[in-house]
């Protein structure tokens, strides 16, 4: 069963940036997809990002340009760039596989993007 435990997020000032990290235990995440996905309040939770298996990153539009998926199998992390913030940026991030699995959900971070 894998944890991830995602960390880096606070609280910054439009146009800031922050990078946040994913790291993952009790099993490699090497052979998975992963995404980053983000819930702000009274929204529904949505992707951000994804990484496949061989590192190729895939954005939504809101993101492209401005935020940068990686991983380190090594480490069994994932990380997100985040550049260029905006307020509408504000959510709690989460990292889990793609397609997100329900038993792999952590407690997330907290972005705040003050204007």
């Amino acid at each position: 069963q894998v944890q991830l435990v995602e960390s880096g997020g606070g609280l910054v000032q439009a146009g800031g940036s922050l990078r946040l990290s994913c790291l993952a235990s009790g099993s490699r995440i090497s052979m998975n997809a992963m995404g980053w996905y983000r819930q702000a309040p009274g929204k529904q939770r949505e992707l951000v990002a994804r990484i496949t298996v061989y590192g190729t990153p895939v954005y939504v539009d809101s993101v492209k340009g401005r935020f940068t998926i990686s991983r380190d199998n090594t480490k069994n992390t994932v990380y997100l760039q985040m550049s260029s913030l905006k307020p509408e940026d504000t959510a709690v991030y989460y990292c889990n596989k793609y397609p997100a699995s329900i038993d792999y959900w952590g407690q997330g971070t907290q972005v705040t993007v003050s204007s």
